[in-house]
């Protein structure tokens, strides 16, 4: 349930986006009418998955205005932020139980925050955290490691890779320990992914009057995460599959 990257201390993705988040006294006071998103930045996540999930969000078609929450950023991670956002992103980072310690006393508040009609984008460790044991319980369902589950192609924790069908698209992703998703018969959900033994790899669903978009593998990932571990990149990476989440996270499910 670790999250990639424990062997990368900044990514190049770090480095590059360092810069770019705008600085601001309150989120509520931003002269910017672009709708907010908030990536969580903290001992809940490793390097480089939060600036990658950041980017990721940056080169949406939705003019995000991308900022990190976390102890020990700007902005804290209470309701109070959250309620000026549209989105929230949790990314990858640590083992799960780890990373619920840091986050159980934000629960309520992001829950609040979904209900209420925002979004949750949960990459790998962030799915896993979608779920109920232990997690935020925004889920119509729960989750469990994929290297668990019955004819999995995947069996270790290591860094590696995953075929994916989205959409009826084959796609290679990198993966480190991701989840698949158990949702209860009947939820209003859209499987956007499934792994080769048929489980969910990736589901959007409906959370009171919110949003929830999560997903086991990296499509975030950069081309370096490959590098750094001495895997070959695949000939395309998986933004068009994160940015697909994202629309699919902002835009309502049929009817």
């Amino acid at each position: 349930m670790t999250a990639s990257g424990s062997s990368r201390v900044v990514t190049a993705a770090r480095r590059m986006f360092a810069g770019i988040l705008l600085p601001a006294r309150k989120i509520a006071a931003r002269t910017s009418a672009r709708p907010v998103a908030l990536v969580y930045r903290g001992p809940a996540s490793s390097a480089g998955c939060p600036e990658a999930v950041a980017a990721l969000l940056t080169r949406s078609r939705w003019n995000f205005d991308v900022r990190y929450v976390g102890p020990e950023e700007e902005f804290p991670l209470t309701a109070e932020v959250l309620a000026g956002a549209r989105i929230y992103a949790q990314p990858g980072g640590g083992t799960l139980s780890h990373a619920y310690r840091h986050l159980r006393g934000s629960r309520t508040a992001i829950r609040t925050f979904v209900r209420s009609g925002g979004g949750y984008l949960g990459f790998c460790l962030g799915g896993y955290l979608a779920g109920a044991t232990p997690g935020f319980a925004l889920l119509p369902g729960d989750t469990d490691q994929y290297i668990a589950s019955r004819a999995a192609t995947v069996d270790s924790e290591d860094d590696t890779v995953v075929d994916v069908l989205w959409r009826g698209r084959n796609k290679t992703l990198f993966f480190q320990d991701g989840p698949y998703f158990q949702i209860k018969s009947g939820a209003k959900t859209t499987v956007l992914a499934t792994y080769p033994n048929r489980t969910i790899a990736a589901v959007v669903t409906e959370f009171g009057a919110g949003r929830v978009g999560v997903v086991g593998p990296h499509p975030e990932a950069t081309r370096d995460w490959f590098s750094d571990v001495g895997l070959a990149p695949p000939s395309s990476l998986g933004d068009d599959l994160g940015l697909d989440l994202v629309d699919s996270v902002m835009t309502p499910c049929p009817s």
